[in-house]
């Protein structure tokens, strides 16, 4: 199976400001788990929906798995499924694009456009 090159994380204004200064080591529920969370393209709008439901000021940051290599680990979580998760630090030279979380007509979550 191949897995996808992308993934994408979901982050606070103050999430975000931390990455933009150079590196993110995780949400409170990252810290807990001992690893940063993150979602496919197709899983991102159910996370959204499950874990940030009512919230405002999010940012959406697309990360490149290639350039975090061996730190990330494909992992069973939601009903079996397998996320990205990533044992490290999330690094703003890993983010391929980032912007505020938007949705489109159909409710789901826009994906950041990169360059």
């Amino acid at each position: 199976m191949t897995r996808p090159t992308a993934a994408f994380k979901v982050l606070t204004a103050e999430q975000m400001a931390t990455l933009e200064a150079g590196s993110f080591a995780g949400a409170p529920i990252d810290q807990l788990d001992g690893y940063i969370h993150l979602s496919t393209a197709a899983q991102l709008t159910e996370t959204v929906d499950k874990h940030f439901a009512g919230q405002t000021g999010l940012w959406v940051a697309e990360v490149d798995l290639e350039a975090l290599g061996d730190s990330v680990r494909w992992e069973p979580s939601r009903g079996g499924e397998d996320f990205p998760h990533l044992y490290g630090k999330l690094t703003l030279d890993t983010v391929v694009a980032y912007s505020p979380l938007e949705r489109e007509q159909d409710g789901s979550v826009r994906l950041p456009v990169t360059g």
